[in-house]
């Protein structure tokens, strides 16, 4: 396993200054984690990337590739509304397509939760400066602070004037770009057109026990048995599935082009919210509030010394992990790249109701990783 490079005291102390201001609560957590939790969270893309243990006939675990979650189910415990954790440790994943990554590296971090009555946008200012501070701590020039919206594209969508089924199948996918990619490619075709016939389409027709005694009198005519393992009904569910996705509306290819559009802004933040006004909708009352919510966001995150240059804000940020469903940013380096970012967070109330907790809990969080943010380092 490769080890990050340990940084020089001084530098470790002064990224991780901004979080010993920030009056939360020392939290360590489990280096091994239930690994079907894990995936559950953060997506099955990613088992690729765990470091996964097991005992001979036991449960999968894994080594902890990341607080997150593991905070929230901490806090969960403690059975009291909110709070703030601060941590520092190693978290582990793979890195196979990047030969000479580390794979075992340090992260120092914060999860602050609160109920449903908190005024959010002051928490997430504070987050999202927190972060800045700890990076630019680290002696880069080179830095610029990304920002991003989960929530956004739901809005977006809506200004489309979809018909339910597909503006919800557009926001369920929309963190998973094979999925977006085939919806898009679809683009343009009628539900009669999608339709191809045969016996899927047949199948899709019939309520699930005729669908299932319909495929085992063909298979009995055909002389066919049944191969592995699945019978009549799992099949007949499999191909009615695939029946229904052919028949579900899909975008005009003007939609699609302005779902990609929307993806696809990177900007300024000014230029950007006006790239996205130009490309929603005509239902476009809960976009605008929305872009309206990010300019006083915005407002506040210079008033709490955020620089104004080093912003963009990109439509498609926030998606990779399935848990953020709001503000998401990250902190980039010129150096690095946009794939090695130097701090990352955002909002993820659902992933408390996830977890068992009160639905209309909330939660926003960062984390650095101080090798990156050090002016020398390039894992």
């Amino acid at each position: 396993m490769r080890v990050e490079p340990a940084i020089p005291a001084e530098v470790l102390a002064a990224v991780r200054a901004p979080f010993d201001a920030a009056d939360a609560a020392p939290v360590d957590v489990p280096l091994v984690q239930p690994l079907n939790l894990v995936l559950d969270l953060v997506g099955e893309a990613l088992r690729a990337r765990l470091f996964i243990v097991q005992a001979e006939g036991g449960p999968e675990f894994c080594l902890r590739p990341d607080f997150t979650a593991p905070v929230a189910r901490r806090h969960l415990e403690g059975g009291t509304a909110s709070g703030r954790y601060f941590y520092q440790g190693k978290a582990f994943r793979s890195a196979a397509d990047h030969p000479g990554r580390p794979e075992e590296f340090l992260q120092i971090g914060l999860e602050r939760f609160e109920d449903a009555e908190a005024p959010m946008l002051e928490a997430e200012v504070e987050t999202l400066a927190l972060a800045w501070a700890s990076a630019k701590a680290g002696g880069r020039g080179d830095l610029s602070l990304w920002l991003g919206d989960a929530g956004l594209f739901a809005a977006f969508v809506e200004s489309l004037d979809l018909a339910p089924a597909l503006a919800s199948r557009l926001v369920r996918i929309v963190g998973r770009p094979r999925l977006l990619r085939s919806e898009l490619a679809r683009a343009g075709q009628a539900a009669e057109a999608a339709a191809e016939g045969g016996l899927a389409d047949l199948l899709a027709d019939l309520p699930s026990e005729a669908a299932s005694s319909l495929l085992r009198e063909v298979w009995q005519l055909a002389g066919i048995a049944p191969v592995g393992g699945r019978g009549p009904g799992e099949i007949a569910e499999r191909l009615v599935r695939k029946a229904e996705a052919r028949r579900a509306p899909a975008l005009t290819r003007e939609q699609a082009a302005s779902v990609a559009g929307f993806l696809a802004v990177e900007a300024a933040p000014q230029a950007a919210f006006e790239a996205i006004e130009n490309l929603a909708g005509p239902n476009d009352g809960a976009l605008k509030a929305a872009l309206s919510g990010w300019q006083d966001r915005l407002g506040r995150l210079l008033a709490a010394g955020v620089p104004s240059e080093p912003l963009r804000f990109a439509a498609g940020l926030g998606y990779a992990f399935d848990y953020y469903d709001g503000l998401s940013f990250e902190v980039r380096s010129a150096a690095l790249g946009p794939e090695r970012p130097v701090a990352a967070g955002g909002r993820y109330d659902g992933l408390l109701a996830r977890l068992g907790g009160p639905e209309r809990a909330r939660a926003v969080g960062c984390m650095v990783r101080p090798w990156r943010a050090f002016a020398q380092g390039e894992a």
